[in-house]
């Protein structure tokens, strides 16, 4: 084997592993990002759960008002109503008296 070709196997060689010792650098980089990847999913999971819990309480509080309120607008209402009866049935008397 000549110089220059020791020279060119060396070459090779170092070429080599340079080429080696990156493919394990991309591989740790790689294996790092799939973790942070399947951290960063979980998380997203746990937020879009939290998410549908806030939004069914909204809903069922929303739900809530809207029935308490109808409630309370029945019992006015049959208030009002009574009291109208009532003027009613006071008319109905008085022209019955005369």
């Amino acid at each position: 084997m000549t110089d220059e070709e020791k020279k060119q196997l060396s070459n090779f060689e170092t070429s080599l592993r340079h080429l080696i010792y990156l493919h394990d650098k991309l591989r740790r980089d790689h294996a790092e990002l799939q973790q942070l990847l399947l951290n960063k999913e979980e998380a997203l999971s746990k937020l879009r759960s939290e998410y549908d819990q806030l939004n069914q309480s909204y809903m069922d509080l929303k739900s809530a008002m809207a029935i308490s309120l109808d409630g309370g607008d029945v019992r006015q209402t049959k208030q009002r109503l009574s009291k109208i009866v009532r003027e009613v049935d006071k008319c109905i008397a008085m022209l019955n008296q005369s």
